[in-house]
């Protein structure tokens, strides 16, 4: 399929790309036109009607037109009444996916997203089938994020404690950036992934391979746990060799005194290790804000364990 773009508009690679774009075009068009007729209006009365002489005063000339009046109200009306219904219309058909659309949970936290797979595992990109309908089910464990796939014209506010839906079918393969359109905090502007893309066949064989990785399958703990660092995001403000972050750096952890905001301290123990994943607010290091959301209930024992063994690797 060629790709379709503007300096305005992205590629093309999803069925309501065409929909989305042309509505967008009318929209344009239509207040590129009034913007133009107003003024223009405004520029000729200005001239016209401007006051030769000093000494001129004002006259009343003001007339009733029914017409004109009629007709700036009526045609207005109709045409906003237009946009609303092909705005309506598409919006309720980018709500609402087909029966056969593989479902797949999308969970949005400062910074990152992590892609939930019904087969039991988590991804930080997206992957999906071309010419198949994908359906997301979107939720947020912390603050209001927004999920936005350009190429696709998908998106939906993802919102803490509620679930949004939306549905796409992608038109041909490739990589797909995706963003957060609602500013969420200090790295907002990190909060990147990405859409995989893929034939059928590379599809499902991917998706056999990631299931089985995600128990570990081939790996030890420790390579386990490196993955997990980068699918459940914890990148996004645990450095692993140092350098300074929003959450403290996992290098040199391992079996060191934590102070903590509270005045006392901690060995970094599995079970601070273990607490401090599920729940963040009760061990806060000292300097640092308590902003990492929880994962209790996200994130599995196996990964716990294969992320302590990674921290250890970490001298």
């Amino acid at each position: 399929m060629e790709t379709t773009k503007t300096f305005w508009l992205p590629e093309q690679a999803s069925t309501f790309a065409d929909a989305v774009d042309w509505a967008f075009g009318l929209y344009f068009w239509i207040s590129l036109f009034f913007f133009a007729l107003i003024i223009g209006l405004i520029t000729y009365f200005v001239l016209r009607y401007a006051r030769k002489r000093p000494e001129q005063m004002a006259s009343g000339q003001m007339i009733h037109n029914t017409m004109l009046e009629l007709s700036w109200t009526i045609i207005p009306l109709l045409i906003v009444m237009g946009l609303f219904f092909i705005g309506m219309r598409g919006y309720w058909h980018m709500r609402v996916a087909p029966s056969d659309a593989v479902t797949i949970d999308v969970v949005g936290r400062k910074w990152s997203w992590s892609f939930d797979y019904t087969q039991g595992f988590s991804n930080d990109t997206l992957v999906v089938p071309v010419h198949q309908p994908v359906r997301l089910r979107v939720t947020s464990t912390d603050v209001l994020h927004s999920f936005f796939i350009p190429a696709f014209r998908a998106k939906a506010d993802v919102i803490p404690g509620r679930y949004h839906s939306l549905w796409f079918e992608a038109t041909r393969t490739g990589v797909f950036p995706v963003l957060c359109t609602q500013y969420c905090g200090t790295n907002h502007s990190f909060m990147l992934s990405a859409v995989k893309v893929l034939e059928r066949e590379e599809y499902d064989e991917w998706l056999k391979g990631a299931a089985e990785a995600a128990g570990g399958g081939g790996m030890t703990p420790a390579e386990f746990g490196a993955t997990v660092y980068t699918k459940r995001g914890c990148n996004a403000c645990h450095s692993p060799d140092g350098k300074p972050g929003i959450g403290p750096t996992w290098q040199g952890l391992w079996g060191k005194s934590r102070p903590l905001t509270n005045g006392s301290s901690v060995l970094a123990d599995e079970a601070y290790i273990r607490q401090s994943i599920l729940e963040p607010p009760t061990q806060v290091v000292a300097g640092f804000q308590p902003i990492m959301p929880p994962y209790k209930g996200i994130i599995s024992d196996r990964e716990i364990e294969a992320v302590i063994a990674y921290i250890q690797t970490l001298k």
